[in-house]
């Protein structure tokens, strides 16, 4: 499904690490399959981001074979200046087609006059042809992707005709604060999982309030001071009045 303010980018790179962040406490990286929700939403972000919006990521579109590539890399050890061993295992030749749209963030009232869908639309698909407004990561800083303008389905892929593929529960992303959508979440930072099913290539997401989601610590929301022209920390119940 389009929505009047949908968007449609391809995204590719040499490599790709998609993980789940509890596993990376350990020091070794290992990626996911596929793209995460979150992943894909910060390439999203960095095409173009304002906080009145919230960015919505509807379907991914897998276009290359899934392969991985492991490395050995030498990052800082936790508790000292000295380099640890680690193996990293990163997907390789990723190329995806991704469709999104964008909502008004209802916890920035103070945002209201800034919501003008026609204005941020444009600006928005301006940005995915010029290649972002910032530079574009495959999950972590050292994949470097890059994004061109498409139309979502067109062309071959290579698993346009395998029925289904299930993989089982994943990360789908994190909730701060500022994008709260249910009681539970607000002045809370959640983290949500799903249950990730490619049909013919294309991965369609749940949106996040249809997610699984459980609290991890209590959070407060950042305010934009229009006075200060920048941000400062507020309790939520303040921002909501």
């Amino acid at each position: 499904m389009k929505y009047r303010n949908s968007v449609e980018f391809e995204v590719t790179g040499e490599y790709g690490l998609f993980s789940d962040p509890v596993t990376r406490v350990g020091g070794e990286k290992f990626s996911y399959q596929i793209p995460t929700y979150e992943a894909l939403k910060g390439i999203m972000q960095s095409i173009y981001w304002k906080p009145s919006l919230i960015w919505v990521i509807d379907k991914v579109r897998i276009m290359n074979t899934i392969q991985t590539d492991t490395k050995g890399i030498r990052p800082i050890k936790y508790d000292k200046n000295e380099n640890d061993l680690s193996y990293y295992t990163y997907l390789k030749s990723c190329r995806y087609q991704v469709l999104a749209h964008f909502i008004w963030n209802e916890n920035r009232p103070e945002l209201a006059a800034d919501r003008n869908e026609h204005k941020h639309h444009n600006i928005a698909k301006r940005m995915i042809e010029r290649g972002g407004r910032r530079d574009i990561f495959l999950g972590t800083r050292e994949c470097q992707g890059y994004v061109s303008p498409c139309t979502f389905e067109s062309g071959r892929g290579d698993y346009d005709t395998i029925p289904e593929i299930n993989f089982g529960m994943m990360y789908h992303g994190i909730t701060y604060a500022d994008e709260a959508y249910s009681e539970e979440t607000k002045g809370k930072m959640t983290v949500r999982l799903w249950q990730a099913v490619m049909r013919y290539g294309i991965i369609e997401f749940l949106p996040p309030w249809e997610c699984i989601h459980r609290p991890v610590r209590e959070m407060n929301i950042k305010r934009f001071d229009e006075k200060l022209g920048n941000f400062t920390l507020a309790d939520e119940e303040e921002v909501m009045q």
